[in-house]
């Protein structure tokens, strides 16, 4: 009798062709869109994979211990927060991510953000949809000569600093683990990146460190007028602190990419609030970043999983 391919777990209901056919030797099982922790749970259950590859959702220790096969949990583009990471180490699951792999794309995509707020692009649009013209009166940003203040200068914060040098601003970083600084950057605190950037862009991983650092007393920093984009992770900002900074008007705009809780309800607090510009999480997700962090992933767990089993050590 032949014995059936090992299953390898899809949190998501597709990959790019490229990362199928990279994984042709194994099972491939789809949890869908938004899977829950008991369906994932139910799925390791049926299934016993020996790899999770992470689109959607979050993978605990329950879900761990109902795959006992599980080796490799391999996250399709780089946070890998959504993993329980102590609870894999603990339990000899390897953690891989695809950094870089969307680098392009959610540089691009910040900078699309970016620039429809300082252009004002989406309130523009709508107003010519109720037919004025409001020439005579609007002013808007002009970057050039402004201050780019980037948290966070990985493979995404730096190209996003390329291109604002590109646009003849000033660009300013603060990232305590940075290596080194590219010519076109300079190094900061925060609290002093905050209080000179006319826009400031989050590029940071979410840790305990950095959960809520754009808070009420951060906010206060802020130029008045200033520009906040997160293409990052949610968590990063106190919502509640961002709401009422962009009611009173010391913040100008701000535009979110990721949030706190997802996908977000069908009535959530950013719903009314006009200066705010909202997408759902895709700044990462492009034609051709879909292929390098399917591949990528794909890669990884293939890496993993032709590595020998280490044997356990003898209970005495």
């Amino acid at each position: 009798m032949t014995t059936p391919p090992p299953v390898i777990l899809v949190t998501g209901t597709d990959l790019a062709p490229q990362a199928v056919s990279l994984l042709s030797d194994y099972t491939i099982v789809y949890a869908g869109q938004q899977p829950s922790e008991e369906s994932l749970i139910q799925l390791c259950q049926q299934h016993n994979p020996v790899a999770i590859l992470v689109r959607y959702g979050k993978i605990n220790a329950r879900i761990m211990d109902a795959a006992p096969a599980l080796r490799v949990i391999s996250k399709h583009g780089s946070g890998i927060d959504v993993i329980d990471q102590k609870a894999a180490a603990e339990r000899g699951i390897r953690v891989e991510s695809a950094p870089g792999a969307n680098a392009a794309a959610v540089a691009e995509h910040a900078w699309a953000l970016i620039l429809a707020c300082a252009k004002s692009v989406l309130t523009l649009d709508q107003r010519m949809r109720q037919g004025y013209w409001d020439k005579p009166t609007h002013k808007s940003v002009e970057l050039e000569g402004r201050t780019l203040g980037l948290v966070g200068l990985g493979a995404i914060g730096g190209r996003v600093a390329r291109i604002g040098r590109a646009f003849g601003m000033k660009v300013i970083a603060y990232d305590p683990f940075a290596r080194t600084f590219p010519d076109e950057c300079e190094s900061t605190s925060l609290d002093a990146l905050l209080q000179q950037a006319d826009v400031i862009s989050l590029h940071c991983p979410l840790t305990e460190q950095t959960r809520q650092m754009i808070n009420a007393e951060k906010l206060a920093l802020f130029k008045p007028g200033a520009i906040l984009v997160n293409t990052a992770r949610g968590g990063l900002i106190d919502d509640e602190a961002l709401l009422a900074a962009l009611n009173n008007g010391s913040l100008a705009w701000a535009a979110l990419d990721s949030f706190t809780t997802e996908p977000l309800a069908a009535t959530h607090i950013w719903q009314q609030v006009k200066n705010v510009i909202l997408t759902p999480h895709i700044g990462g997700v492009s034609d051709n970043s879909y292929v390098k962090m399917g591949t990528v992933a794909a890669s990884n767990i293939l890496n993993v999983l032709a590595e020998p089993l280490k044997k356990e050590s003898p209970v005495s």
